[in-house]
């Protein structure tokens, strides 16, 4: 494994990689970026390239050092994640008892700390106090959602590495040369911030039923068909009823293509195999119907969460679209 494998964070490699050609590592680095932007496969790369016994600013991945990473098994490298709902104060004091002792090589220990901003208010102090008087050498590399959220004195002591969501169009040629479907890549891409959230989903056969549920169903009530057995059998009888969050996601989707389509983009629409049916059927409302059926979408998502009958709040959604 080396940089070049992880896609895309150009910004966050060329960082990294400068501090390992110059010799000019930071003693602890916050790994912030949404999930499934690479930042735990970046933290790792990043690990066997400061233990790489054969290059300078990369892991080769083939030496002892690059294997042991690889294999969870290195001495030197230690992971904290969170116990439960948080990272608690005694697995900080642990970590501290473990850089009490010397390098099993000649060179320093890395600890990483996986959704670091879950630290209790203990265990962030007791951190802040390992970083500002570490017992041996050492780099932090916290990974975490919202660095933000971490103490402040802990920002101002660690070097920020930005990792951004992944363009759609990237993850689509990438997923695409793998042989994943296009129709459900087209739309996975657009739910995730990360490729291999793209990629998981969309092998998910639970993603394309809900793919299916959603297309019959919005075609039904445009058409102005009876929606009330399709919704038992497509939702409430199996198990998309489990997703609706997933369901109204597709939803929302479908209504920006038509709004695209009325709006004469029809190179952005992301059910590409309904095309020619929405080129045919966008115009039967106007833009701003479809805009408001995404603010009924958003309001019917919205009372579900908050334990309404999802039968009822389907039925009350559906027959607003048939209305139109």
């Amino acid at each position: 494994m080396g940089f070049q494998t992880i896609p895309g964070q150009a910004r966050a490699k060329q960082l990294l990689q400068n501090g390992l050609r110059h010799n000019k590592v930071s003693h602890a680095y916050i790994f912030a970026g949404p999930s499934g932007t690479g930042r735990k496969q970046m933290a790792r790369t990043f690990a066997q390239a400061l233990f790489c016994e054969t290059l300078e600013d990369d892991a080769c991945g083939t030496c002892l050092a690059c294997r042991k990473v690889e294999h969870g098994n290195h001495p030197d490298l230690f992971w904290v994640e969170p116990d439960g709902a948080s990272i608690k104060i005694d697995q900080i004091r642990e970590l501290q008892q473990q850089f009490a002792y010397r390098s099993a090589g000649a060179g320093t220990k890395i600890y990483m700390i996986q959704d670091a901003d879950r630290m209790t208010v203990q265990a962030a102090n007791s951190l802040l106090k390992f970083l500002e008087e570490p017992q041996s050498p050492a780099v932090a590399i916290l990974i975490t959602e919202n660095g933000q959220a971490l103490l402040p004195t802990i920002q101002s002591r660690a070097q920020w590495v930005a990792f951004t969501p992944m363009a759609p169009e990237q993850m689509e040629q990438t997923l695409l040369a793998e042989g994943l479907s296009r129709e459900l890549v087209r739309c996975a891409v657009q739910l995730t911030s990360g490729l291999d959230a793209a990629r998981s989903l969309s092998q998910l056969n639970e993603f394309a039923e809900t793919r299916n549920a959603v297309l019959q169903l919005m075609k039904d009530a445009v058409s102005k068909v009876p929606v009330i057995g399709a919704i038992q059998q497509k939702v409430i009888k199996t198990d998309v009823s489990d997703r609706l969050d997933l369901l109204f996601d597709m939803i929302l989707l479908w209504l920006k293509d038509m709004i695209h389509v009325c709006s004469g983009h029809k190179e952005r629409i992301v059910y590409l195999d309904q095309a020619d049916w929405m080129a045919n059927h966008a115009f039967s409302r106007s833009a701003g119907f479809w805009v408001s059926c995404m603010e009924r979408a958003v309001e019917a998502r919205k009372r579900i969460r908050f334990n309404a009958n999802a039968q009822l709040v389907l039925e009350q959604f559906f027959f607003a679209v048939q209305q139109g």
